[in-house]
């Protein structure tokens, strides 16, 4: 067979542009080729000395390509145009592979339309890195969105980080760069390298759909064993057969808030680094033993900043390596199920982090963010705002969701920081931010998409009963109203007021909560116009604010006796339940995502008492349904005693609708009541169900003997009524005797 020209049919500039790894489509140039209707190859293999190419089948040598740029650029013919391998001879090394550009386009078209057309569906089908068998021949397709880029090369383990071995192919019709690599296998590391549409190479980037990455603070994607994710065995369908009925506005919801890197000891008692597998063996059964339904971890997703908690990821479908696999986070949910427990998640759609290797700048533009920095600029956290008016970045995100539920079965996400999303002129003083198209400061891009989302989000397939959860602190009406009635969507929404309120009522010292009694029943004016969760969340106990313990007035014991009749108020006050670690046994420091709760507090039996009555009180809340099937309606509530501010005394009802009633009795005074007069909505006796002044709490043991009954003495009211001891800076729960 006669030889081809030095140059082997190409063009200088063509050359030039491959071997400087600035070339837009390398397919027309690498793999296999006819010039004249002779076979032959060329192969782009910096560093290499020689390369051979053999049959696929029989190994036997079809030719012998040749050096024809001292770059590594080698071609040559071959004897048969068959399926081939390289032999790469690297200077006394031999490696064996298949050609990557030996292989046609993976992608469906179907599926790049559906894409660009802003389907998250097809986020989750196309993009990322996928371990899969081609024509025979095991590797990853990797695909990556970049649509302004000149070029992009997959880089990583299997080509010593070289952008010029692996550049990509263009599909237009998308702006996605795919290449499959044959022998590429889950577990390695890799990297984008993109030369911008300015031509300047950009700082290696992670994949924004890499389901799994290194370990902080190494920052490279790492190809997951996708098929074993997916096909993983699940033993909760039980839990999700039942879900629907567990999470609704008319279930109990007492969620505990978890910092999952923190919440064991750095170093646990084995010696053992925190895990997703220790969490599994610990949290889990302390979280169901006092009754919780729901841990809710606070963000998850790979972030680079430990120190952000997690609010601030780069790798939205990806856990984080901190606590083991995505392998390892699925069995921790599947153990939580099987444990009867719940798990949601902080979720972060409204801004990201401005890592170089991050989603910033990602081909050379403002792809992901907004370009004009009034918009794509968060001044409060140093962060970009996601451009949400691209359908492709609204389809990223709200696939990224569509990936935690589907794939790890997680039951809710939390989303944070949904205020900022709302508003355009969240944070900004005048003439530092763009109105909407109508003049307005509402968001209109993000209104759309939050809505997209919770519709979404309740269509799940094969996923029923998931639900979505707003942390949002302004007025914004109907957050949680479903989206063809024009809210939002949300199942719930952090009651932000309703916590001020009351945190600020409780700092006060007893002598002066008649001056501000109205903040203990502000919250029931507004009770009704959405489904909420009252949250005393990790934001409460950071900052210098300090703990819920450090929030209480009075001597050491009077802050513990605060603090356990602020619970029982809370506890039974409308509204689902969120306290966030350390809180229920009164961790007396700010949350410190670098060190853990204060487990050794427990030896103290004040700290110890105020876990025990956390415990009793959600075991009352989750099997008493007066307290909590008509959270969200106003004929589950109402005021027996709400003007007392004199003594600092509150009284109120809760009904199940069904007959069964629970009268919860605060005195926020340390001043003991005796014969204190509470008209009764019947006749009959009373069950003290819960006093949080009792012994095995850490209190003075004052109380009515465990049961009290009606007298014909008409009071607030009722003909009806009890005369009641009223305990010192606590919280009686009655519940009619059945």
């Amino acid at each position: 067979m006669d030889r081809l020209p030095p140059s082997a049919g190409l063009h200088q500039p063509d050359i030039d542009a491959l071997t400087a790894a600035r070339h837009a489509d390398p397919f027309a140039l690498l793999g296999p080729h006819r010039i004249d209707g002779v076979p032959y190859v060329r192969a782009l293999l910096p560093n290499a000395h020689g390369v051979r190419v053999i049959a696929r089948d029989d190994a036997r040598t079809l030719g012998e390509l040749v050096r024809i740029h001292p770059a590594g650029l080698f071609a040559g013919p071959i004897d048969d145009a068959v399926p081939y391998r390289l032999d790469i001879d690297w200077h006394g090394t031999q490696q064996e592979i298949e050609d990557a550009y030996a292989f046609g386009p993976l992608l469906p078209e179907d599926a790049l339309r559906r894409l660009a057309d802003g389907d998250p569906y097809a986020v989750l089908e196309c993009l990322g890195a996928r371990p899969l068998t081609h024509d025979g021949v095991p590797g990853v397709r990797f695909a990556v969105w970049a649509p302004n880029a000149r070029r992009v090369s997959v880089v990583g383990d299997f080509n010593a980080w070289d952008g010029r071995r692996h550049p990509m192919r263009l599909r237009y019709e998308a702006g996605v760069w795919e290449l499959f690599v044959p022998r590429v296998a889950p577990g390695a590391r890799y990297k984008y390298e993109i030369v911008g549409a300015d031509g300047h190479v950009l700082p290696l980037k992670a994949d924004p759909c890499a389901m799994q990455c290194e370990r902080p603070p190494a920052t490279a994607s790492v190809v997951a064993p996708v098929d074993e994710i997916e096909g993983y065995a699940w033993r909760d369908r039980d839990w999700l057969h039942t879900r629907a009925q567990r999470q609704h506005a008319r279930a109990p919801l007492s969620i505990y808030e978890v910092h999952a890197p923190s919440w064991l000891p750095a170093h646990g008692d084995d010696g053992a680094e925190p895990s997703w597998s220790a969490l599994a063996d610990r949290l889990i059964p302390y979280a169901q033993g006092m009754g919780f339904t729901h841990i809710e971890l606070m963000p998850i997703a790979e972030h680079p900043f430990g120190g952000s908690w997690g609010y601030q990821p780069l790798a939205q479908f990806a856990p984080t390596g901190r606590l083991g696999s995505p392998l390892d986070f699925a069995a921790f949910v599947d153990r939580a199920h099987e444990a009867g427990l719940g798990v949601i998640l902080d979720w972060v759609p409204a801004h990201f982090p401005n890592d170089a290797h991050g989603l910033i700048a990602f081909d050379g533009t403002a792809l992901y963010e907004h370009a004009d920095p009034r918009e794509g600029y968060h001044p409060d956290w140093n962060t970009m705002i996601y451009n949400l008016g691209r359908q492709e970045v609204s389809a990223f995100l709200i696939a990224s969701a569509l990936a935690w539920l589907g794939r790890y079965h997680v039951d809710g996400l939390r989303v944070d920081a949904v205020a900022s999303m709302l508003y355009r002129d969240y944070s900004r003083a005048a003439g530092e931010w763009v109105p909407n198209v109508y003049g307005g400061r509402e968001n209109l891009e993000s209104i759309a998409f939050l809505k997209r989302l919770n519709h979404e989000v309740q269509y799940v397939p094969q996923r029923p009963g998931v639900i979505t959860i707003a942390e949002e602190s302004t007025a914004w009406p109907g957050v949680s109203a479903r989206v063809e009635d024009g809210g939002l969507g949300f199942q719930f929404k952090w009651n932000m007021g309703w916590m001020h309120d009351t945190l600020h009522y409780m700092h006060e010292d007893p002598v002066y909560r008649r001056y501000h009694h109205h903040l203990m029943t502000f919250g029931l004016v507004y009770a009704w116009s959405e489904r909420f969760v009252l949250p005393l969340s990790h934001d409460e106990v950071v900052h210098g604010k300090g703990s819920l313990l450090g929030k209480m007035p009075g001597d050491r014991w009077q802050r513990f006796a605060n603090l356990r009749a602020y619970l029982g108020f809370m506890w039974t006050h409308p509204g689902k339940k969120l306290l966030f670690m350390g809180g229920e046994f009164a961790q007396m420091a700010e949350f410190d995502h670098d060190g853990t709760p204060h487990w050794n507090l427990l030896d103290d039996p004040l700290h110890r008492g105020v876990q025990t009555l956390v415990r009793d009180l959600n075991h009352a809340y989750v099997s008493e349904p007066a307290l909590h099937a008509l959270d969200a309606e106003p004929g589950g509530f109402d005021w027996l005693i709400s003007d007392d501010a004199d003594n600092s005394v509150y009284a109120f009802r809760r009904v199940d609708g069904a007959g069964r009633e629970v009268v919860t009795i605060c005195n926020f005074t340390p001043m003991p009541r005796h014969g204190y007069r509470v008209g009764m909505p019947k006749p009959g006796q009373w069950d003290e169900i819960v006093n949080t002044d009792a012994d095995v709490y850490g209190g003075s043991n004052m109380g009515n003997g465990g049961r009290v009954s009606t007298e014909p003495v008409a009071s607030h009211g009722k003909p009806q009524s009890v005369a009641l001891v009223l305990p010192p800076l606590g919280t009686l729960i009655l519940r009619a005797a059945r």
